[in-house]
């Protein structure tokens, strides 16, 4: 392993950290006090803490090791790295909570009327949490890995397989929990799912332009001298007029949307214009890493 890749991977560790204390408080602060449940292994931990009362530190922990050694056959080492890290430092900060809570140096939001309210933290808290350790290429096991090999091996969707397992985890917790907790639950699912991927997808949105036109030198050069963006040109040709020309592509903020279609109509009104939502633009005139 050369020096480069291993100072990566650290560096990775600090955000796939403060990630899992996220997740961690939410879950403590929000999901287990209101009797709500999550997903996944750390699901299933809480719900034997509902039942039996052990500790979802120790559980998630002991459940996920047999995931770890099925993981590491199938998807190999490298891939593991984080996952494991990820899910131990979930146990470890599920146990500071724990000590937390148990000497009364915090006290979680607990609430018997408003549990949309605790279902909306705990889906912003828990989101957050997840979106930080998958943006940094980390998860906190459990589903996830069978997920992967699940993918592997048949080709499928991890998605598909993760949606189900969680519907089956929180379906099963109506043996113990009521049916308004459950469809609470399903109300901070949501919201922790578009945190998620807002996290992942960047918070910084800009547009991108495909315009097809006959007049491309003359709109990419508009654009390069009055907006001082990059232009990229495209060969195309017509699939009916078999007429060969230039589609021009650019990508620019949400405030420079109407500029750009003004330089456009005003050398071609006949231009077709497509705009695109685009995520995370790193380059010259947006965010450099």
């Amino acid at each position: 392993m050369t020096q480069a890749p291993l100072f990566s991977r650290l560096r990775n560790l600090i955000p796939i950290s403060l990630g899992t204390a996220i997740f961690a408080f939410g879950l403590h602060f929000f999901v287990i006090p209101n009797k709500l449940m999550e997903g996944g292994v750390t699901g299933i931990a809480i719900l034997l803490n509902y039942i039996f009362d052990f500790r979802p530190s120790i559980t998630s922990l002991l459940l996920n090791i047999p995931l770890f050694v099925i993981g590491w056959r199938y998807l190999g080492r490298n891939a593991m790295y984080y996952t494991i890290y990820g899910t131990i430092s979930l146990s470890f900060f599920l146990w500071i909570m724990e000590v937390l809570i148990g000497h009364g140096w915090l006290t979680p939001f607990y609430t018997e009327h408003d549990y949309i309210l605790a279902a909306l933290y705990a889906g912003v808290t828990i989101g957050t949490g997840l979106g930080i350790v998958f943006r940094f290429g980390g998860t906190t096991g459990g589903v996830d890995i069978l997920a992967r090999i699940y993918s592997k091996k048949g080709g499928r969707s991890v998605g598909q397989f993760i949606f189900t397992s969680d519907v089956i985890i929180i379906g099963s917790s109506l043996f113990y929990i009521t049916l308004d907790k459950v469809l609470y639950t399903l109300v901070t699912v949501f919201i922790a799912s578009r945190v998620i991927d807002y996290i992942i997808e960047g918070a910084y949105e800009a547009k991108a332009f495909t315009i097809v036109t006959t007049h491309s030198d003359a709109i990419a050069q508009q654009i390069t001298s009055q907006m001082e963006r990059g232009v990229t040109l495209f060969h195309a040709q017509g699939a009916y007029s078999k007429e060969d020309k230039k589609v021009v592509y650019c990508v620019v903020s949400r405030s420079e949307i109407r500029a750009l279609n003004e330089i456009v109509r005003a050398i071609d009104p006949r231009a077709f214009i497509i705009i695109s939502n685009v995520h995370d633009v790193l380059g010259e005139g947006f965010k450099m890493e």
